[in-house]
């Protein structure tokens, strides 16, 4: 069975690198799945999901949170390069609540016309989506 080589770099560390059956990338325009011999391409992540999926010795699926960033596509390979990316299982809710008061706290701190608020409020849109993903797979899996 054809097989595409995968790398998933975050500014970082590498989140992933290792043979995948498929991959369903989160776009701007929406998903895009990548099986092997897809026609070249490049294109802007999204928010979202991007699932790894692979068969091979009976591994699951892997499901990483993304926002922003690009994808480049070849016949053979996807070379992800993420803003932000998150695996779920990685996803501490403790830790990720913790963010999220503190980035509210200093959000608030700042005058209503202060740039830096768009900073914190990203933070904030991000500890949000990783406690949503986290809810979702705990459900998932019961």
């Amino acid at each position: 069975m054809a097989e595409l080589t995968c790398r998933f770099v975050r500014p970082d560390r590498l989140l992933f690198e290792g043979t995948v059956n498929s991959v369903v990338l989160a776009t701007l325009d929406g998903e895009l799945g990548i099986l092997p011999g897809h026609a070249p391409e490049i294109c802007a992540l999204g928010s979202g999901v991007v699932r790894l999926n692979s068969n091979l010795d009976d591994s699951p699926s892997r499901r990483i949170l993304v926002s922003g960033g690009y994808a480049e596509v070849g016949k053979d390979f996807v070379l992800v390069l993420a803003n932000h990316a998150r695996d779920i299982d990685d996803i501490d809710v403790d830790e990720v609540k913790k963010t999220k008061e503190l980035a509210e706290e200093n959000r608030d701190k700042l005058l209503e016309h202060d740039s830096r608020r768009a900073y914190y409020q990203g933070k904030i849109d991000w500890c949000w989506c990783d406690l949503l993903l986290k809810h979702a797979n705990d459900v998932f899996e019961s």
